[in-house]
């Protein structure tokens, strides 16, 4: 049976370039960064002069454009010059030094690794790296395991920028104060956009993605209007996406409201688990926090050995980031209170994005 005979026949599409509502596509311009990309730069450039950078911390929330603001940095540094070496790493993909290490090895080009340690590799690398200057992205820096690494980058290459992003910028507060110090690091914070900075954003990716005149305009209210109230960029490229698919799964050449109202159902079944989703320690570990919100990890862990939980601490920490991830619950570091840092949990009820 041709089932899809019709539908691929057919070379019509709503779409022009898909790869543009992609959260990581690099546009020839981030518009509204260009002061934190000027500052970013300014970071980089001694290196250029064949100097030593300064260390950066990138902070704010998620989707406020940190990520794409460095790539789009390390893309244009890339074609002005073969003198310094961009690096990015991803420390949700590459949480141990190890991972990173091997991570740094591939974007080098040095294939053989097999065999071989951490300690073995780095000395390696160093031995590359130090032959220019180097710039080093450490993205969701918060998720490694061990920041022992970056002492040893610190130490040990000669000519270098690191510049690490995060959501939280107490982040820096828990570090060891030994690579504290040795990273004098500056700050530079990414505030959210407001509607009409996120309005020119998403107008901005729907010019480059979607054929032109296409989209009802006030169904691209709708959207702009949503992600603005979420804060986060990411909300309105899937709701652009979703929005076009559903048109075109209805043979419309016209993206309406109604399809609009389909993704953003689409959105809240996509982004929010339901807790039966969860294994049964994680649903134990949310019950324990449902009952005593707003205590403290080391309270709640206490709670949960109490009433039979098997887990380690450190199993357990990473089931708390996994409920976090999910938007179950809500974690606030507190740095420098009476009892020194701690970190305090809340249980969520998430809003829909159609309840806004």
């Amino acid at each position: 049976m041709p089932l899809f005979k019709d539908i691929l026949s057919s070379e019509e599409s709503l779409f022009m370039n898909t790869i543009a509502l992609d959260y990581d596509y690099i546009p020839k311009l981030v518009p509204y960064r260009e002061q934190e990309q000027r500052y970013i730069a300014a970071c980089i450039k001694p290196l250029l002069q064949k100097r030593n950078g300064k260390n950066l911390l990138i902070y704010g929330s998620p989707g406020v454009g940190k990520t794409v603001a460095v790539k789009h940095l390390f893309k244009e540094l890339e074609e002005e010059t073969d003198d310094v070496i961009a690096i990015y790493v991803n420390c949700w993909q590459k949480n141990t030094p190890h991972k990173i290490i091997l991570e740094m090895c591939d974007q080098l080009d040095y294939k053989f690794t097999h065999n071989k340690n951490s300690d073995e590799l780095f000395k390696i690398l160093r031995d590359m790296l130090n032959k220019k200057s180097v710039v080093f992205c450490f993205d969701e820096i918060d998720k490694l395991d061990d920041a022992g690494i970056l002492y040893q980058i610190s130490e040990e290459i000669y000519r270098k920028t690191i510049i690490l992003i995060t959501n939280f910028k107490d982040w820096i507060a828990g570090l060891d104060e030994r690579i504290k110090s040795r990273l004098t690091i500056e700050m530079l914070e990414f505030k959210p956009y407001n509607k009409a900075e996120t309005k020119g954003i998403l107008r901005h990716r729907l010019d480059y993605a979607f054929v032109k005149g296409v989209w009802d305009e006030k169904a691209f209210d709708l959207i702009a209007e949503k992600t603005a109230e979420l804060k986060d960029i990411r909300t309105g490229l899937y709701l652009m996406r979703e929005s076009g698919n559903e048109a075109e799964n209805n043979a419309s050449r016209k993206i309406t409201v109604e399809h609009v109202k389909v993704a953003i159902a689409k959105f809240d079944d996509f982004s929010i688990k339901k807790s039966t989703d969860l294994d049964e320690d994680e649903r134990f570990i949310l019950s324990i926090i449902k009952e005593n919100s707003g205590k403290k990890i080391g309270e709640l862990f206490k709670l949960y050995k109490e009433q039979g939980g098997k887990a380690g601490y450190k199993t357990f920490q990473r089931r708390i980031g996994k409920l976090e991830a999910n938007s179950f619950i809500s974690v606030k570091k507190i740095v420098g209170g009476p009892e020194g840092s701690t970190t305090i949990i809340n249980y969520e009820k998430t809003k829909k994005l159609t309840e806004f």
